[in-house]
């Protein structure tokens, strides 16, 4: 016992109460060497002759044993010294003594069951499938482009284009963030696009900067209106602008809104999974969703699909408090229980808390509890002290537990209490000061930290990582150490003085207002800048823009702030109204589906109803239908006219025709059986349906069966070419698999002497042809002014790939990563069977002579010259797919894209008609789509010694098909070949075998016929039985007797 009586116990780290020191006689006589050692030695010989004492027997032991452990109980149950709370006090952890520790003697004032002390990480949210993704992305597209027989390069000539879509254009907090995010990635070398539903005041802020902006129809659905296709990536910032865009192009879309995220309980409560469905399908169809803080993702988690990311950093606080400029008067102090005289402290902690914060409270309590000695008492009229507690879902228990411990900090009654979350800037605006009392790390930076300092309020707060990131201790903020919270009550000395802020707080209030303005902006400008260089691929013709670390720091320090100083008056309050807009209206259309529903339900009960009383009338006419039956067989007993079968099986052909001459067609097609030309116009997509013509002259071709145009006589290439059924081949072949599912017996659809297409595109962008380049056009045919001409009406050297203004062989060369001459100087070479090895001066000549090519496939033939050219196209496109098709299928890379890309060799194709009609002289002829001018291209006259006809005439390509029907007719190969599948196989063998199968057939109905005359010639005759008696008159002789008649 004589370390308890000397009282290192109270003085070792850890302990609650810290005894007096020994006396120095003790020290040293515990340090000495003789008195000690016979201390120990009497010690142990009264130990010894206690325990051989021979009078203790066994029963006495077991009675001191009983004896011992009792009083142990009772002194571990009722002595005050040694109770303990239930929690882990910081003292405990740091082992500085009572003054040192973070709790310091706080465990004497709080009740016991307070939970843990929440420190250490809080809840974090990590993309990691997104990360994962881009990694693995990344390392296969390094593999497959290693794997290439040759290195692809990038030819920048034009800028990577972004478009971004808004709800609305009306000032608030997502228009400066993308307004100061665009105005860094234009200098980054991007080219953005403004897209919104609504007109507003920032429509002039875009403009300002100049970014163009252009207005979508609201219902997109009906009406899309872009061709998204022309740029490389979307931004959309809105929840509104769910229906849009396209599939196949990358989507970042920018969630801030939270109104959705509170739908979700009720739509599930409510049973509107139709609505969570389609929500569910519009975040999946995103490749990244982005949020700027970690509390959406946890909002939306019922619609997560593996896409979120958050890029940290807004400035909605910051805009709602400078654009607001709200004053707090003394009525909102009077609301709240408050007086103009009372020093108010707020208190609040983190969102992700795991339990109910009462632990930090106790704790922060008992360090504010040093400030009471600066105020007099609860019935002085100076200033009084007051502390308000920022909780959510507060309950009773929580409450009273609360009470207890201000009430032993030396509070008094009412001068701490909870306020609701809802209240939340109405605490901080009222407030004098603000400390941060959780302890857990989080990943980003406080909120309600931010909105303090915005309304220049002293912010103190716990020295973790993520604030240490943004704040400088003494500089915009005051820190303490989370590990040691009993610090706080010389932080909160030195803030407070004399009852107020001190200046040294003021002035740090007053530079956290300032730094609170543009916090996190850089990191949120970065952020952006690294998701596109993950999410976008950018072709080979784009530029390389400027990566995330080369942007200047000058540009990405600060949001935006002076080009919102003319509209900030027209900010609205109620930012979150515009997100509800569409939840209102899909609410509404699921509402009437309801009712629609409901309205049939009750028409079948209706049916069920009258189905009774039909009975009594179905029996009526089953009663007529067995009367006429029966009038009918006693009609056929009599004698009727019969035909023979061959008049009947007439009568039935006859039917046949005429049911067939009554097939009624469709007005369009009526009007195009006169007309000398039709344009047929490639799609694949309900998306495409706007960009489409209704009239006479144009005619809709599907590349797929699904998303056919309700109502149209389009064609349906995929029943027409089978090849087309699949998805590869229809994505590499584009329009080209509408070209071949046209030639393809070509005589049973088509039936005009010209022959047209027009890309999609081409209309979205507002190129193609007018009502008077038409008329022109149609004129030209109708009087052969050009002969059998190729006419074009998009220009290369306006395309917006080709800002360069290149010739035909580099421009084809920088959307193809480099490597189009190679390719088809190879496909070529396979084509005629030439070995010409690399060299690209063998390519036929594509004269740069100041005249231009066609691009984007809008062109008109003569069908006849049409029918050649798919003849030379199908030999072209075999031999590049039998060059390209085992690396691409496989990896999904070729020569002739920088990454993975589904087209791969369409770029080429392209361009080929270009070729085939230069060199098979060929009248080329460019008609201005808006006025119908016309000017050849390339003349005749000039093309002497420029042309390789020998190569591309009717002659030789007929040749070439002939050879390859009959090696596929007769040789049968079983290696994979794509040209038989591209359309008819015929040549000469096949014609003349079929004039042998017809003939065979005639000569075997002969046979047959002649075998029938025979057998019916050589037929045995059956000889006759008897004779025939005539049996004799009644009234001659007896009825016994009987005569013979000689016949």
């Amino acid at each position: 016992m004589g370390s308890l009586e000397s009282g290192a116990g109270a003085g070792a780290p850890g302990g609650y109460k810290r005894g007096p020191p020994p006396a120095p006689s003790l020290l040293r006589a515990a340090v000495g060497g003789g008195g000690g050692a016979a201390r120990r030695a009497s010690a142990r010989s009264r130990l010894t002759r206690f325990l051989l004492f021979e009078k203790v027997d066994y029963l006495q032991w077991i009675g001191t044993a009983a004896a011992f452990f009792f009083v142990t109980i009772l002194f571990v149950a009722f002595f005050p010294v040694v109770e303990r709370p239930t929690i882990l006090l910081p003292s405990r952890r740091t082992g500085g003594g009572a003054g040192g520790g973070r709790g310091g003697g706080a465990e004497a004032l709080l009740p016991r069951g307070l939970g843990v002390l929440e420190t250490g990480e809080g809840v974090a949210f990590e993309p990691t499938r997104l990360r994962e993704r881009w990694a693995r992305e990344r390392r296969e597209e390094a593999d497959s482009l290693a794997k290439l027989e040759r290195p692809v390069r990038r030819f920048g000539v034009r800028k990577p284009r972004l478009a971004m879509v808004f709800g609305d254009l009306s000032p608030d907090a997502m228009q400066l963030q993308m307004v100061s995010v665009a105005s860094v990635l234009e200098a980054m070398g991007y080219e953005m696009k403004v897209f919104s539903f609504k007109d507003g005041p920032c429509s002039n802020i875009w403009r300002t900067i100049g970014i163009t902006v252009n207005f979508l129809p609201e219902d997109t659905y009906l009406h899309i209106s872009v061709d998204w296709l022309d740029y490389d990536g979307i931004l959309v910032n809105s929840i509104e602008a769910r229906p849009e865009p396209f599939k196949s192009i990358p989507v970042i879309w920018n969630v801030q809104e939270s109104s959705l995220a509170h739908r979700i309980s009720e739509y599930n409560s409510s049973g509107m999974i139709q609505i969570l469905d389609g929500w569910k399908d519009a975040f999946s169809r995103a490749n990244v969703i982005v949020f700027p803080n970690y509390v959406l993702p946890v909002m939306y988690a019922a619609f997560d699909s593996g896409n979120y990311f958050v890029i940290l950093g807004s400035p909605a606080v910051p805009f709602q408090d400078i654009i607001t400029a709200k004053s707090y008067d003394q009525d909102v102090r009077v609301s709240m229980g408050l007086s103009p005289r009372d020093f108010v402290i707020a208190i609040a902690g983190s969102q992700f808390s795991y339990g109910d914060f009462l632990m930090e409270e106790a704790l922060v309590l008992q360090a504010v509890g040093s400030l009471l000695q600066q105020y007099p008492s609860e019935n002085s009229t100076q200033f009084e002290l007051k502390v308000r507690i920022l909780a959510e879902n507060v309950t009773e228990k929580h409450r009273m537990a609360l009470e207890a411990v201000a009430l032993n900090v030396g509070f008094p009654r009412g001068a701490v209490e909870h306020v609701a979350f809802e209240d939340k800037d109405n605490l901080l605006g009222i407030s004098d000061l603000v400390i941060y009392g959780s302890c857990l790390n989080e990943q980003s930076f406080p909120s309600v930290l931010v909105q303090a300092m915005c309304l220049e309020k002293l912010v103190i707060a716990p020295d973790l990582e993520i604030i240490r990131k943004y704040i400088d201790d003494g500089i915009n903020a005051l820190l303490f150490p989370s590990k040691n919270i009993g610090k706080l009550t010389q932080v909160l000395l030195q803030a407070v003085s004399n009852g107020k802020i001190s200046v040294l707080g003021q002035k740090i209030a007053s530079a956290g207002k300032v730094h609170a303005k543009n916090l996190m902006a850089s990191e949120t400008i970065e952020g952006y800048a690294v998701l596109l260089e993950n999410v976008i691929k950018f072709p080979a013709e784009v530029l390389t823009p400027l990566t995330a670390g080369e942007i200047p720091v000058a540009l990405k320090q600060e949001w935006k702030w002076h080009l919102f100083e003319d509209v900030k008056h027209l900010y609205h309050m109620n930012g979150t109204s515009a997100g509800y807009n569409i939840l209102q209206k899909l609410e509404e259309e699921w509402r009437s589906n309801q009712m629609e529903d409901h309205h049939s339900n009750a028409s079948k009960i209706d049916d069920t109803f009258s189905v009774m009383a039909w009975e009594e009338e179905r029996a009526d006419e089953i009663a007529n239908i067995k009367k006429r039956l029966e009038e009918e067989e006693l009609k056929e007993r009599s004698e009727q006219p019969h035909g023979t079968w061959e008049e009947v099986y007439r009568n039935v052909k006859r039917v046949e025709r005429m049911k067939n001459d009554l097939h009624e067609r469709d007005d369009k097609e009526l009007e195009r059986t006169g007309q000398p030309l039709c344009i047929y116009e490639p799609f694949f997509g309900e998306g495409t349906w706007p960009f489409l013509h209704r009239s006479s002259l144009y005619r809709g071709i599907g590349l797929s069966s699904k998303g056919r145009r309700p109502g149209a006589d389009d064609i349906d290439a995929s029943s027409r070419l089978p090849l087309l059924n699949n998805g590869y081949y229809r994505d590499i072949l584009g329009e080209f698999g509408a070209f071949f599912a046209l030639a393809n017996r070509i005589d049973r659809i088509h039936k005009n002497s010209w022959i047209g297409f027009q890309s999609w595109r081409v209309t979205a962008r507002k190129a193609n042809l007018l009502k008077k380049a038409e008329s022109a056009l149609l004129e030209a045919i109708q009087t052969q002014k050009h002969g059998d001409a190729f006419y074009f009406w998009v220009r290369m050297d306006q395309d917006e790939r080709n800002l360069a203004n290149q010739d035909f062989w580099s421009f084809c060369d920088a959307i193809n990563a480099g490597n189009c001459r190679l390719a088809v100087l190879k496909a070529f070479q396979r084509m005629y069977g030439m070995q010409l090895g690399d060299d690209l001066n063998t390519l036929p000549l594509m004269p740069n002579d100041g005249d231009t090519w066609s691009v984007m496939q809008s062109w008109v033939l003569p069908t006849r010259s049409y029918l050649e050219f798919v003849m030379f196209s199908r030999m072209f496109v075999d031999a590049l797919d039998a060059q390209m098709y085992d690396k691409h299928h496989q990896t999904g890379h070729c020569i002739l894209s920088l990454h993975r890309d589904q087209h791969c060799y369409s770029r080429v194709l392209e361009l080929i008609v270009n070729i085939w009609a230069f060199h098979s002289a060929r009248t080329m002829v460019y008609i201005n789509p808006e006025t119908g001018a016309m000017q050849e291209q390339h003349l005749l006259n000039s093309r002497k010694g420029q042309t390789s006809i020998q190569w591309f005439s009717f002659s030789t390509l007929k040749s070439m098909d002939e050879d390859l029907a009959e090696e596929f007719d007769e040789d049968h190969p079983g290696r994979r070949w794509l040209w038989p599948k591209t359309g008819e196989v015929f040549w000469q063998g096949v014609y003349e075998r079929e004039r042998n199968m017809r003939q065979q057939e005639k000569e075997r109905r002969k046979q047959q016929s002649k075998d029938k005359i025979q057998r019916i010639k050589k037929r045995a005759r059956q000889k006759t039985l008897g004779r025939y008696i005539k049996p004799p008159p009644e009234d001659a002789g007896s009825l016994n007797d009987t005569k013979t008649v000689d016949q």
